[in-house]
This record gives structure tokens, C-alpha cells and sequence, in this order.
């Protein structure tokens, strides 16, 4: 027998084994001996792993090598934006969605945007960063019209250009404190993203910190992942490990990008590093990124001095001092990105003594030596004066610029400050050349001599002692088939706000040309309706007596007279109105006089044609009430019958309206008196007011306090009345006779002798202190009704006539205002005046030079172009180019009132008052390019007791066009009580754009050095 060996299975016979045959058992290692070189195999793996990264870079550059986007055009089907991240953010990454939805809805459209590949798309759908050559120093770039630069925002503002530009001893500090080997050229293939013994080392303290809360922890972030982190993480910050883990894997995946040798990648990390690290923010500067702001905004240095210090060459680094507190600054701000807002703020002595420690760390790492180290120590950390010294940048921006990024701005929902943030280029219809050389002669304007050997000085124009407070603007338009083109946009206010669209402008005469045009206008309307009559069936035409319009296009059109629209235009300029101004006019609720600005031209009865040459003011006064009238009594059975018949039930609807629209403006008025007042301020604003008496007092007393006891009436009483208080019967008396239902508002407002409103606006505001002004129009609308009470008797009816009559011109000046907006007026509505014929309803050169565009584009809108096309985030994998959707104009003027209007506005160069013009544009082949145009003044004052008082401003405007295709404004003005000291008028506006002929005319030729491309 054998001995079996305890755990081995006895070996059963099989057919053809011989007598006695034993099978070998064989060699076997045991388990845990197989286990550990299992181990020991993987370790030293692991460990060539952690030293080569070979397999990391093999796998890693693979799979980056297929994440690939590409720009294409239209717009993509799929393409995932980031979401989150103060990079992605401030760089407009995440805005794109959003961006483009806004510009697709005010009239752009994709041209190109980028595609994903499927690769690409699926790691973006795995929540990791995507890898591309991200920008560090970047922002708005605006190019003019022949693509150049007019306007290159970059952020940050100081940065280093390279690695090698770096001093050593900054890039050692950094790496000593950061990430110690990220540079060492031994291991050629290196994942910068993950330092395994610093990762270890914190997972293992992380996992500490659960046991023993008293433990530090530490982070094991390198600078790849920190860069990860405060570009893309959610506020820039880790909030648990699965986000450290998604930092790792971008990182990784972003290093092996350009191949499996990272060395140029980890210099490039330093070098991101340093320009972008985030430093908190400082106020009227904004976000720091960055070494180079930190200096600046933190302590105010000088950055290249302190880098000059600092890489031991120059006249800087013969200073030790300097030399000294630029190292001391620039290890401290490394140290400050961990918490900058609080060092900043309370945590300065902090980082005063943080720094001291890390200083002599490094003298113990060999970095610096003993004599840096003590002379670094014997520095100071001393900070900006936030408050004395704020760190502010200069704004070089154009006018025309600025114009293009407030519009921008708008279109995008964002701030002037995010905008120039933002990663983006945007494409002007701007002429650089011809916008550098308009703004360079306007700003010479303020020397005596230039302005004198321009023509610009003498009666009504500039006097020598006062120029430098004029101030001009220009906008010049090119109309082209794909829109009107903004070429110039310029002003001399060297501030944000833009004169030509951001203002509301009493621009005098300018207002005549929309009076005329809507004038012209209804001519063309009458003749489409009248001039398809039989004679019979026109003779017969029923017009009221008021409607003088209508009647002379009857009387026309029944007349041998050419019927065509052209000649009825121009008969029509021939009309002749009163220019004198011995009459008053009862307009907007009251009664008015005008003035000619020439008094030779009261005795006149010009044609519109001569009113409109030598802008005469009472004629289109009378044109305007005119139109006013036709728009009332046009057609029979119209709302102006109700003023000839009493018993016309509409009456009371447009005297309820009238209650209505005065009320409210009485309670405006009231609301703005009684804003921003205490309970007690209250009651003795109207209290104070009254003339002391027991029955006024009382009145007002029991509507503001309607529960209050005879007690406290007479309390009341006595504390304003004092020795002449009513005895304690009389106060009984009063209390019972004033209670809150004996007396209507009115009758209330009657006896306190205030107004019922007022009244009741301070009762409102005491109950509702919170209320707004809606509310307080919401609740009153009984009591606005009831204060008119008297209005809707029938024995006030010339009271009632006057005004039905105001509430009929107010809805005539809204048809007035709908016509003026179809032709770009810029405002919401029209003074219901016929001051407005005279500009009191204000207007914006912008808004004139469109209506200019009108005129030249033969009565077709065509929209306003200053950004021909806008690209996002370019080279990246979300970029996206958008330009204007091609649009038709519209026709918004019948052709022949855009020639009859054409016609005028040259007239007024040839003989009225822009004649100082004609013949100054002629082209080099003899072409007269002489415009056309309109001028205006406007003198705004303070009316005191019916007469002007103090100067606000004072603008001289004209607008105008230049041979076929272009056209603008040109503005003169002056702000504040200084305006009063000039006097200059249009004729102004129209001398400058004469002696800036020489400076136009190579752009409106189109020849060599014009600037921009001629447009088809």
C-alpha cells in the first residue's frame, strides 16, 4: 500500500492503464505564492506606469485623436454647449444657445457653425471638459468694414507672451509650491494631470478626515486639474470627488491632445497658469485673472518692471528693494489664489505671514538665496487704495464703436463689460479711415484758428470765446441693396451716451419735413380714392366744412388739371398758407401763438414749396391743423359730427374719456408731490397748505381719519387752531356734520378748497403704503370720474365742445403718430400740439436720417445695418457665425411722394436756407453730388409764467442727402445753463458738412482708398 497524501483525490483506473500504474500528480504553486508575483508584477507595472505614463499617452493621445470638430454651413443639427463654468461663462460659451436665439429673433440667421463628431459629442454627453486649444487672452474684436481692427478688447490686460518670457525664479516658486515635477524633461511622456503620490496621499487623508474630524486635510491637485477646476467647474470650485475625478479625466485627455509628448503642454500649463489664475475682483475694474492684473489691481505694480526685477537683467534688478518686493508680491499672490477675495479684503495680515513662511521655504529648497529671502522679509505687502486709486482702464473705444457694442449689447441681453469679455468678433459696415478722419475734424473744431479757416465763425454760428462747449455729431448711411450701411457714427462727447440715437431732441424745423410728408402723403391717399371718379359722382362728394384738405383735392380733380399723382404733388406744393402770427390757436387743451423766426415773413402768404426753402413756422402750423382736421372729419359720420349734435350719445363716452386722461395727469402730478413721504409728511403737506379753519380742517380731517372719535377731532383742532379751537359742542357738530358719508369727494375737496384728487391720493397713500402709482390709477378711476361731474351737464356744453374737441385732436395726433412711426419716429407718441409741427415732440437725428433714407430709397424702408456678421467662438468646438437674414424693404411712401419730397429738400440747398451748400460736392468727373436736406434749431427752456426761462440746451440739426446713395445728419449742441450764451442756428450744422466736403468725397466717389467694398 502507499501512503496518500492528505487533499489529493485517489487516482481511478481507466480501461488500458496496466496493473499498478499511478498517475503523476504533477507541480502545483500554491495560491499566495501566485498572488504575490501577481502583485509584484502589477507593482512594477504600476510603477513604471506612474513614472513613463506610457500606456496613459499610447491610450490617451489615441482616444483624443478622435474627439474632432469641424465648422460647416448652416446651422447644426446637434452640438453640445457647456453648460456651466466662469470660463465658459465669461468666454460666452454657455451664452451661445441663448445668443443665437436672440439675434435669430431681431433679424440674423447661422451662416456656419461647428460639427461634432459622434466621438466628440459622446464625451461632451459623459460630463467632461472638452479638449481644444483653449484661449487665454482673448475678447471682442470689432473690424470695420474692410475687415480692419477697430476695436480688439483683451483679457486679461498684462499676461506673459511665452514660457521663455517667464523669470526662472517665478516659474520655481510656482512649481515649488504647486506641483514640484511637472517639469521634469526625464519623463518625456508625463500625465500632468494627476501627481499619484500627492493623489494618494490626499485620498488617503480624505478617508481620515471621516474618522478623526481634527485631521488637515489637503488637496492632490495639480495645476492641469486646478486649471480644469476654475475654468469649467461650477463656480469654479471642486463641490466632491466625482467632480475632482471629471477634472483628472479632461485633464488627462487635454495633455495627450497634440500627441503622447507633453513637455511643450506642461510649459504651456505654467504659462496658462500665471495669465489666468483667478485673483478675485476689484470695484470699477472688474474680475483679476492672472499674475500680470494681480500686481496691478493688488498693489499697484508696475508688471514689467517687477518682471524685469525678477529675471535679474535691467536697471530694476540692480535695485534689491525692488527686486525684493516684487518677489515678495508675486509669492504671495500664488498663495492667495487659494482664498483671494478674503485676503484681499480682511485677510491681509494673512497672507503678509503666510508669505514670510513660504519665503524661507524656498531659501530652503535653494531657490533663492539668503539675501533675497531677508531683504523679501523686510517688505511690506501695501495694497491698492481701492477708494483714493481705483484700478481703472482706459477706454479707447470709438464713438462708432461704442455705438456697434451698445447695439450689440442690446441684441444679446448682456452688459458693455461681459460683452468685451466675451470670445467673439463682430463685423462693422463701418469706414475706419472715413470714421478716424470725421472724428479728427471735429475735434479741431475747439481750436479758434481752425474753426475760422473752416467758415465756422461769425453771426449765428461760433464766436471764438465759448467753442469749446459746443459739441458735434455726424452719421453718414450708404443705401445699398442689402440694407441701409451705417459708415459714419461719430460725436465729440467723448462719454458713452450716443447723441444720434440715445437722446430726445427738440430739433426745430426738422419737424416741418415730417408735417410735409405726412402732408404728401394724404394728397396721394385723396387722389387714389378721388381720382377714379365720374365728375358727377366727385362733385358730389360730401366733405365737411372743416376739412379744408379734402375739399381742395376735390376741387382739384374737378379742375383741367393733369390728374396724375405726380402733378397733384406738386400742385399741392404750390397751396398757400398764412404765415402770420396775429392768431391764436386752441391746441393741446389751451390756446397758443407761434412765431416766424424772421418777422419779415409775417405778412406773407407763402406756397409750402417757399415755406419749406426758407423754413418758415407759421405756414406748417396751418398745414399740421389741417391735417388735424381732415383726420377728424374725414369721411361722413365721423367722430367730429358728435361736436354739432348735442344729443349724440357719444358725447358722454369722449367727456368720460376726457375725466379719465385729466384725472390721471393730475394724479401723476400729485403721486411725484407726495412720493418718498412718512404718514406724518403726509398729512402735513396738505394740511399745511390750507388756510386755518375749523370747517376745512374738519373736512379733511374726517376723509383721512373716517373712525376717528369728536376726541380726537378736537385734539386735532386744538394743536392746529390753538386759542381759536370750536368749543367742545361746535367740535360735536362738526364730527357728525363732515362724517365720511355726508360729503361726496368733490363737495369735500370744495369745502377744504384742495383738490378732490389730492384729497384722495393722501387718504389712498395712508391706507396703502406700498402702492404704486398702477395701483393708485386702478383704484381712483370712480373718483377721476366723479370730480368731473360737472362736465357732463348739459348746460356746460361750449365747456363740453372744448374738450371733446381736445379728446378728438388727441386721437387725431395718434393717427399722426402711427403715420410718423411707419416712417421712423422714434418715440411711443406725439404732443397732441401743433407745437409739434415746430418740434416740440423731440426727435433723434438717427430717426431724421432714416426717414432721409426713405426719401432717397424712392419711399422703400430698408432696415439699418452696423454689423454685417458676428462670430462666436472661433477655432473652438462650439463656434457659431451669424449675419443678417436678407430682407426687402418696405414700401412704406408712395414713389411719388418720395420724388415731390426729393424735389423739396433740394430746393432748400438751391434757394433757402442750406443754399451755403450748393455746389460743394462735385465728384472729379464733374458730377454734382450737392445735397438736399432740411435744417432746424431748437432753443429748449424752462417756461416760467408763459415765458422762457433757463437754457437747457440748444441743437441746430440739418439732415440731409449726398448724391444717389447716401445720406445723414449732422448736429451742433450745446448742454446745461451755458447754452444760453449762443446763438448759433442751423446754419451751422449746414457750413461743417460743407467744409468737410474734401474729407467725404473720396468715400462717396468709391475710388481707391475709400475704405470700404462697393456693395452691388
Amino acid at each position: 500500500m502507499f501512503d496518500q497524501r492528505i487533499g489529493e483525490k485517489p487516482h481511478t483506473a481507466r480501461i488500458g492503464d496496466s496493473p499498478g500504474y499511478q498517475a503523476p500528480t504533477g507541480f502545483r504553486l500554491p495560491w499566495q505564492l501566485v498572488l504575490l508575483i501577481v502583485c509584484a508584477v502589477a507593482a512594477m507595472l504600476l510603477r513604471r506606469e506612474i513614472q513613463t505614463s506610457y500606456w496613459q499617452a499610447r491610450e490617451l493621445s489615441g482616444y483624443a485623436h478622435t474627439l474632432r470638430h469641424h465648422v460647416a454651413p448652416g446651422p447644426a443639427d446637434h452640438i453640445r454647449f457647456p453648460v456651466q463654468g466662469p470660463f465658459d461663462e465669461r468666454m460666452g460659451y454657455a451664452g451661445i444657445p441663448t445668443f443665437t436665439t436672440r439675434l435669430q429673433e431681431r433679424g440674423f440667421e447661422i451662416a456656419e457653425q461647428s460639427r461634432q463628431d459622434d466621438a466628440l459629442r459622446s464625451h461632451l454627453e459623459r460630463g467632461w471638459f472638452a479638449p481644444y486649444a483653449e484661449k487665454t487672452h482673448t475678447g471682442l474684436t470689432v473690424l470695420d468694414c474692410s475687415r480692419e481692427s477697430l476695436h480688439a478688447f483683451r483679457y486679461p490686460y498684462r499676461r506673459f507672451e511665452s514660457f521663455e518670457s517667464m523669470p526662472p525664479v517665478l516659474v520655481q516658486a510656482l512649481l515649488f509650491i504647486e506641483n514640484r515635477d511637472l517639469l521634469d524633461p526625464e519623463r518625456p511622456q508625463m500625465n500632468p494631470a494627476v501627481d499619484w503620490v500627492r493623489f494618494t496621499r490626499a485620498v488617503l487623508v480624505q478617508l481620515g478626515s471621516h474618522i478623526d474630524s481634527d485631521i488637515d486635510t489637503h488637496g492632490g491637485s495639480t495645476l492641469a486639474t486646478q486649471i480644469e477646476k476654475y475654468r469649467h467647474s461650477p463656480g469654479g470650485i471642486t463641490h466632491d470627488a466625482r467632480e475632482k475625478l471629471r477634472q483628472m479625466a479632461s485633464a488627462s485627455v487635454r495633455a495627450y491632445q497634440q500627441g503622447t509628448d507633453t513637455l511643450p503642454v506642461r510649459q504651456q500649463l505654467v504659462l496658462d497658469y500665471l495669465n489666468t489664475v483667478p485673483l478675485s475682483a476689484a470695484p470699477r475694474h472688474g474680475e483679476v485673472h492672472g499674475l500680470g492684473d494681480g500686481l496691478w489691481v493688488w498693489f499697484g505694480t508696475d508688471f514689467e518692471g517687477a518682471m524685469v526685477a525678477l529675471s535679474g537683467s535691467g536697471a530694476e534688478a540692480q535695485d534689491p528693494a525692488a527686486r525684493a518686493l516684487a518677489l515678495r508680491q508675486a509669492v504671495a499672490l500664488m498663495i492667495a489664489h487659494r482664498r483671494p477675495s478674503w485676503y484681499l479684503a480682511q485677510g491681509r495680515q494673512d497672507l503678509d505671514r503666510a508669505t514670510d513662511a513660504h519665503l524661507r521655504l524656498l531659501t530652503e529648497a535653494g531657490i533663492i538665496d539668503a539675501a533675497w529671502r531677508d531683504a523679501a522679509l523686510r517688505q511690506t505687502l501695501v495694497f491698492r487704495d481701492m477708494v483714493k486709486n481705483p484700478p481703472l482702464q482706459p477706454s479707447p473705444a470709438s464713438k462708432g464703436t461704442t455705438a456697434v457694442r451698445t447695439k450689440l449689447a442690446g441684441l444679446l441681453g448682456t452688459s458693455l463689460y461681459s460683452l468685451d469679455r466675451l470670445d467673439a468678433q463682430a463685423s462693422t459696415t463701418l469706414n475706419g479711415k472715413l470714421q478716424e478722419a470725421v472724428s479728427a475734424y471735429l475735434g479741431r473744431l475747439t481750436d479758434p484758428a481752425f474753426a475760422s479757416s473752416q467758415g465756422l465763425m461769425g453771426e449765428r454760428l461760433l464766436q471764438p470765446d465759448i467753442l469749446g462747449g459746443v459739441r458735434y455729431s455726424f452719421t453718414l448711411l450708404e443705401s445699398t441693396p442689402q440694407g441701409n450701411l451705417v459708415r459714419v457714427q461719430t460725436d465729440t462727447t467723448q462719454q458713452p451716451l450716443d447723441i444720434n440715437e440715445g437722446s430726445k431732441l427738440e430739433l426745430g424745423s426738422t419737424a416741418k419735413l415730417r408735417v410735409l410728408a405726412t402732408y404728401l402723403e394724404l394728397v396721394a391717399e385723396l387722389h387714389g380714392r378721388l381720382a377714379l371718379l365720374e365728375p358727377a359722382a366727385l362733385k358730389a362728394t360730401e366733405v365737411s366744412p372743416q376739412d379744408s384738405l379734402s375739399r381742395w383735392a376735390v376741387q382739384y380733380l374737378s379742375g383741367p388739371n393733369d390728374r396724375s399723382p405726380g402733378a397733384m404733388l406738386e400742385a399741392a406744393m404750390e397751396r398757400r398758407f398764412s404765415a402770420s402770427p396775429h392768431q391764436q390757436f386752441f391746441t393741446g387743451g389751451g390756446l397758443h401763438s407761434f412765431h416766424n423766426f424772421n418777422r419779415k415773413d409775417d405778412t406773407r402768404q407763402p406756397t409750402l414749396r417757399e415755406s419749406m426753402q426758407a423754413s418758415i413756422n407759421l405756414p406748417f402750423v396751418r398745414l399740421l391743423q389741417e391735417i388735424v382736421r381732415h383726420t377728424i372729419y374725414q369721411g361722413p359720420g365721423g367722430t367730429a359730427r358728435l361736436l354739432e349734435d348735442n344729443l349724440d350719445p357719444r358725447r358722454q363716452a369722449y367727456l368720460a374719456l376726457f375725466a379719465d386722461r385729466e384725472g390721471q395727469a393730475f394724479l401723476r402730478r400729485f403721486w411725484r408731490k407726495t412720493d418718498n413721504r412718512t404718514p406724518a409728511e403726509l398729512r402735513a403737506m396738505l394740511l399745511d397748505g390750507l388756510r386755518p379753519g375749523a370747517d376745512r380742517l374738519t373736512a379733511v380731517f374726517r376723509y383721512l381719519e373716517p373712525t376717528a372719535s369728536p376726541e380726537a377731532l378736537a385734539a386735532f383742532l386744538s394743536a392746529r387752531l390753538g386759542d381759536k379751537a370750536p368749543t367742545e359742542p361746535r367740535v360735536a357738530e362738526l364730527h357728525a356734520r363732515f362724517a365720511l358719508e355726508a360729503f361726496d369727494l368733490p363737495d369735500r375737496g370744495y369745502v377744504a378748497r384742495v383738490h378732490p384728487l389730492e384729497l384722495w391720493l393722501v387718504a389712498y397713500r395712508l391706507q396703502h403704503p406700498r402702492a404704486t402709482l398702477g395701483e393708485a390709477i386702478a383704484a381712483s378711476a370712480t373718483e377721476r370720474q366723479a370730480v368731473y361731474r360737472w362736465l357732463f351737464r348739459t348746460r356746460a356744453k361750449d365747456a363740453q365742445d372744448a374738450r371733446i374737441h381736445t379728446m378728438l385732436e388727441v386721437e387725431a395726433f395718434l393717427e399722426i403718430h402711427r403715420r410718423w412711426a411707419r416712417l421712423g419716429y422714434p418715440f411711443g407718441h406725439l404732443v397732441p400740439s401743433l407745437a409739434t409741427a415746430l418740434g416740440s415732440s423731440g426727435d433723434r437725428p438717427a430717426a431724421l436720417a432714416e426717414l432721409m433714407g426713405i426719401v432717397v430709397n424712392g419711399g422703400i424702408r430698408r432696415p439699418t445695418h452696423r454689423i454685417s456678421d458676428l462670430r462666436f467662438a472661433q477655432g473652438t468646438p462650439w463656434e457659431t457665425a451669424l449675419r443678417p437674414t436678407p430682407l426687402v424693404g418696405e414700401r412704406v411712401m408712395a414713389p411719388e411722394v418720395a420724388q415731390t419730397l426729393k424735389k423739396a429738400l433740394s430746393e432748400v440747398v438751391e434757394a433757402g436756407t442750406a443754399r451755403r451748400l450748393a455746389g460743394s460736392f462735385q465728384s472729379a468727373s464733374g458730377d454734382d453730388l450737392s445735397p438736399g436736406g432740411k435744417t432746424g434749431t431748437g432753443d429748449n427752456r424752462v417756461v416760467v409764467n408763459g415765458r422762457g426761462g433757463l437754457a437747457l440746451n440748444r441743437t441746430a440739426t440739418f439732415v440731409f442727402y449726398l448724391g444717389p446713395r447716401h445720406f445723414g445728419s449732422v448736429t451742433a449742441y450745446v448742454v446745461g445753463s451755458n447754452a444760453a450764451d449762443h446763438r448759433f442756428t442751423s446754419g451751422l450744422p449746414v457750413q461743417l458738412l460743407r467744409s468737410m466736403a474734401p474729407v467725404l468725397m473720396a468715400h462717396l466717389e468709391g475710388g481707391p482708398g475709400s475704405g470700404c467694398p462697393r456693395e452691388p
